[in-house]
């Protein structure tokens, strides 16, 4: 499995037409926040956002921010909340703790909502504090959430 992460609204925006035909040929989880959905796939909403991601066909995650994120399977889209913080230090990384926690859950047998609350889960620990990497062992914390 392809597994990509949009990463950067510039990038999107300047090579929408690359990313759109790589998605659709090439990929097969998809990560990005809603900034660059929205670029992506023209369109201005959530909703619209939500609805071009599902008829990619692909297993796709949309991160929200403090708001959570959104996982887009065949069944439809299922919303998780945050994983609540005391204090947002530094979000540097959070995309990619997101993604590894997502991925670590999908390769590992958890289905996509387990898997996105593992990636929520990882994503907090990073941002409470200055730096892109974990300062516990996530495992531990997967482990004592009951997520693994």
């Amino acid at each position: 499995m392809v597994a990509l992460s949009l990463s950067d609204s510039f990038c999107v925006e300047r090579h929408q037409a690359e990313f759109l035909e790589l998605v659709r040929d090439d990929v097969d989880i998809l990560f990005a926040n809603e900034d660059e959905t929205h670029l992506l796939f023209g369109v201005s909403s959530l909703d619209d956002s939500l609805s071009a991601l599902a008829e990619t066909g692909l297993l796709a995650v949309m991160t929200c921010g403090s708001a959570g994120s959104v996982v887009v399977t065949a069944q439809g889209p299922v919303t998780l909340a945050a994983e609540p913080v005391h204090a947002v230090v530094d979000t540097t990384g959070a995309g990619d703790l997101y993604a590894a926690g997502f991925l670590y859950g999908v390769t590992h047998g958890l289905d996509p909502e387990q898997s996105a609350a593992l990636g929520g889960l990882c994503a907090a620990e990073v941002i409470t504090h200055i730096g892109a990497r974990p300062q516990v062992d996530l495992r531990a914390l997967a482990t004592d959430s009951g997520l693994i």
